[in-house]
C-alpha cells in the first residue's frame, strides 16, 4: 500500500498525487518492491533490511539518496502476552523526495513535531523524534503492566504472572538494542550534517533528538535493571505463597485427623467401655471437640498459626 503526502502551510498533508514529495510504503507487495528498486533506485538488500525486524540500524550514502534503517516499536498485540517487539523502518532521502518503507501501518505524520516543517529533512527528523516518543510511551505501558503483575504475584501461586514479567524483561532487551542503534544513526547524521545539507535549526533539533534518545535509553536501562534484580525475589514470593498454602493444608489435615481418631476409636465393631450409657454419644463428640481445640491451642502456643 502506498500513501502520498505533501508539505503545505508547514504541515504534512495527505495527497492523491503519485509524484508527491513524500511516499509512504506500508508492507509493499512484489510489484511495489520492484518499482522501488527499478524506478527509485533503492538497493534491494537495503529494501529488505527496512522490512526485517532483526536488521541492525545503519546509515548509508547511495549515489542518489541517503538510506537510513532505524528502529521503532511494533504495535502491541494481546496475542504476544506481554511481549513488546521492535520493527525496522527505512528512510530514503533524495534531493526532492522522501521515501518511507515500513512493515506495518501505524506511522502517523501528524502531531506537534510536524506542525512547522518546511523541507524533507524536517520530516525525516520528525519521524526520528516520533519513534523515540513512541518508545517512551511503550516504556510507560511496560511500567504499568509490571506494577499490575507485581500486585498479582504477591498473592499468586502460579507461574503465569512470572512468565509475564519474563516477557517484559525480554521486551526491554529488544528496546535497549533498538534505542542504542537509533542513537548511532543520530550521531552519524550529526556528523554528516553538512553533507546532507542540514540547516542550523535542523542541527539543533537533531541535538535535541539525541538528548531525548539518551534519556529514553537510560529509562529503559533502569527498568531493565530493576526487573532483573528483583526477579529472584518475585520468584521467591511465589514459592513462599505455595509453602504457606501447603503448611495451611497440613495443619487442617492434622486438625481433622485427631478428632477423627477419637471418633474412629469408639466406632470399632467390638465391645467398648460405657457403650450402654445413653450419654455416650455426646461424650464422644465432646472428646473429639476437645482434642481439636487442644491441637489448636498447641499451635497457638508454638506460634505455628
Amino acid at each position: 500500500m502506498v500513501k502520498a503526502y505533501e508539505i503545505a502551510a508547514g504541515k504534512v498533508l495527505e495527497s492523491t498525487d503519485e509524484s508527491a514529495p513524500i511516499l509512504l510504503y506500508v508492507n509493499p507487495d512484489a510489484e511495489e518492491k520492484r518499482r522501488l528498486v527499478d524506478v527509485l533506485k533503492l538497493d534491494e538488500h537495503t529494501l529488505h533490511s527496512a522490512l526485517d525486524p532483526d536488521e541492525l540500524p545503519r546509515l548509508e550514502f547511495e549515489p542518489e539518496h541517503l538510506a537510513a534503517i532505524v528502529k521503532r516499536p511494533r504495535k502491541f498485540s494481546e496475542r504476544e502476552q506481554f511481549l513488546f517487539r521492535v520493527n525496522s523502518m527505512g528512510l530514503f532521502l533524495y534531493k526532492d523526495r522522501l521515501v518511507i518503507v515500513v512493515p506495518e501501518d501505524g506511522l502517523a505524520l501528524s502531531g506537534k513535531v510536524f506542525q512547522n516543517v518546511a523541507t524533507l529533512p524536517d520530516v525525516m527528523l520528525g519521524i526520528l523524534y516520533n519513534s523515540i516518543f513512541h518508545f517512551l510511551e511503550h516504556l510507560k505501558v511496560i511500567s504499568m503492566m509490571s506494577d499490575d503483575l507485581e500486585h498479582k504475584i504477591n498473592t499468586s501461586m502460579e507461574n503465569r504472572h512470572l512468565l509475564g514479567l519474563f516477557a517484559l524483561i525480554k521486551s526491554l532487551v529488544y528496546y535497549l538494542n533498538a534505542i542504542r542503534g537509533n542513537g548511532v544513526i543520530i550521531a552519524r547524521l550529526k556528523n554528516a550534517g553538512a553533507r546532507i545539507g542540514l540547516t542550523v535549526a535542523q542541527t539543533e533539533f537533531l541535538d535535541d533528538i539525541s538528548v531525548e534518545n539518551d534519556q529514553c535509553y537510560k529509562l529503559a536501562e533502569i527498568h531493565s535493571n530493576v526487573f532483573s534484580s528483583l526477579m529472584d525475589a518475585r520468584a521467591s514470593i511465589v514459592n513462599n505463597n505455595l509453602s504457606v498454602l501447603m503448611k495451611t493444608l497440613n495443619m487442617i489435615t492434622i486438625g481433622i485427623m485427631v478428632p477423627t481418631f477419637v471418633v474412629s476409636a469408639f466406632s470399632m465393631n467390638v465391645p467398648i467401655p460405657l457403650q450402654r450409657y445413653a450419654t455416650m454419644f455426646w461424650l464422644i463428640l465432646g472428646l473429639a471437640a476437645a482434642s481439636g481445640f487442644s491441637v489448636l491451642a498447641y499451635w497457638r502456643y508454638k506460634r505455628f498459626w
